[in-house]
């Protein structure tokens, strides 16, 4: 089995348990908000000539295939 290294793996995870409860959460924040801002990007950029109407349509319409249904 081909496992990727990840040289940066063990400062990460140092950063990670230096980092208070609150830190951690916040930062699970920030990253969540990046991904959907990369999301909407993305999305954008295929669909260009959408008006905002019809973008919103089409991001919620995308979002709700990504929902996990498990929740």
């Amino acid at each position: 089995m081909d496992i990727k290294k990840r040289p940066n793996h063990k400062i990460y995870i140092q950063v990670l348990r230096k980092m208070s409860p609150e830190e951690r959460l916040l930062k699970a924040f920030e990253l969540s908000e990046f991904a959907r801002q990369l999301f909407i990007h993305g999305l954008r950029k295929r669909f260009p000539n959408l008006d905002n109407e019809e973008f919103k349509k089409l991001l919620l319409e995308r979002l709700d295939k990504c929902h996990n249904r498990n929740y």
